[in-house]
């Protein structure tokens, strides 16, 4: 716990929500301290100018509210696509992406109105403590941390109310009762957990569905789309050359038209318990698709599958929090090395919740019709495999060897 009487000025993460208003006030009572509010616009779909009324209705006199969407597609989100970063097999890390650029954030607001802590609204059984956190130590060691819900008695909505009411913070209608679910969004996903969401047995209503059309009311027809892709970066959709943020966007309003992106998954969380999510990333699923697409045509065998094996490793970094660590910053060199030539289109049909490749095209291709063709050739002799069968035969037939001269059956 942080010392109170040590915190002159703290710079808070603020949505303008019920908790976030009420973080603020506490933090002006419990640590007597002057608090600087932080708003991102990372597309999460919300009007933010609110968040300014209330911040001023509170005292705050330094509001900063940033849109960060190209820089948030831009040195995030697309350093993870060309590492084809997906955790345990599914989760595509909508949340965890998002949490170093505010954590960067907040330290370099710290800086400049001379704050010497930060403060957020994670609570204590998730991950989004333990990204923040890292992050701003990574960055700046000297800046004190504070996280409220691991301090504070307010440990029930009942609770958070009343204190709320008690200090004349406005609360919501929908608020009083017990939310059916919570729900994170940003321009890459949308995650909803908790509450109606918490038994993994029973199926989620259709109503916490929000990025996405139901699949089985999607068009009848299905969608042509194509994205292009320089040194692994996407930066066209149908010929029409679009900025990071913008080609996001655009590629989530088809994905939400096909029902494409939803995901219910029960997965580990970093402190150690299971948790049940629904996650909606349309644009995103395109387009880790359509990067799988090229890649497949433009990367040699050795590079593909050391990636493929290098990306469990960078997806739990990332899931963990550690994007600011070194072995990250290593593993995004090596990845980054490997989308030299990542270069080309990617064609990929789009129907009733499903994305699939259907077309690539590369001049750095290594795709070579006169190598597999089924019919006559002149570059490849098929005699040649004979000895690279045998070659690679050998250390089995050794093997197979000592077990029948051992009398083994193994």
């Amino acid at each position: 716990m942080t010392a109170k009487s040590s915190v002159k000025k703290v710079v808070l993460a603020y949505s303008g929500g019920l908790d976030t208003s009420v973080i603020l006030k506490w933090l002006q009572d419990a640590y007597d301290a002057e608090v600087v509010t932080f708003t991102a616009d990372l597309g999460q779909g919300e009007e933010l100018e609110p968040a300014r009324e209330k911040a001023e209705a509170a005292g705050v006199s330094e509001i900063f509210i940033e849109d960060v969407r190209e820089e948030f597609v831009r040195d995030y989100v697309y350093p993870m696509v060309r590492a084809n970063a997906v955790y345990e097999g599914l989760y595509l890390l909508g949340t965890s992406i998002a949490r170093p650029l505010i954590a960067k954030r907040l330290v370099e607001i710290a800086r400049a109105t001379g704050a010497d802590a930060v403060a957020h609204g994670a609570t204590g059984k998730g991950n989004d403590q333990v990204r923040f956190e890292l992050g701003v130590y990574a960055l700046d060691p000297s800046l004190k941390v504070i996280a409220p819900w691991r301090e504070w008695d307010l440990n029930s909505r009942t609770k958070l109310i009343e204190y709320a009411e008690s200090q004349g913070i406005a609360v919501p209608t929908d608020k009083r009762g017990e939310a059916p679910f919570s729900v994170d969004a940003n321009l890459w996903h949308t995650s909803s957990e908790g509450k109606a969401l918490e038994d993994p047995a029973v199926d989620a209503p259709e109503f916490v569905y929000q990025r996405t059309d139901n699949p089985e009311t999607a068009p009848d027809q299905p969608e042509l789309v194509t994205i292009a892709f320089e040194r692994g970066d996407a930066v066209s959709i149908n010929g029409e050359s679009l900025s990071p943020a913008t080609l996001l966007t655009r590629l989530n309003a088809l994905g939400k038209k096909h029902g494409i992106g939803r995901l219910d998954l029960v997965e580990n969380r970093f402190v150690g318990m299971k948790s049940r999510g629904i996650y909606e990333t349309p644009g995103g699923e395109i387009l880790m698709l359509a990067h799988r697409g090229i890649e497949q045509i433009t990367l040699d065998r050795g590079a593909a599958h050391l990636k493929d094996e290098l990306m469990p490793r960078y997806a739990k970094l990332i899931y963990e929090g550690f994007w600011f660590s070194p072995e990250r910053e290593m593993l995004q060199a090596a990845i980054d090395a490997s989308q030299t030539d990542v270069s080309g289109e990617v064609t990929l049909k789009l129907f009733k919740g499903s994305a699939k490749v259907v077309g690539r095209q590369s001049e750095a291709s290594l795709y070579s019709l006169d190598h597999v063709t089924f019919e006559e050739d002149e570059v490849y002799d098929q005699t040649d495999a004979e000895g690279f069968i045998r070659l690679n035969a050998l250390r089995l037939q050794l093997l197979a060897q000592r077990r029948q001269r051992l009398g083994r059956n193994d």
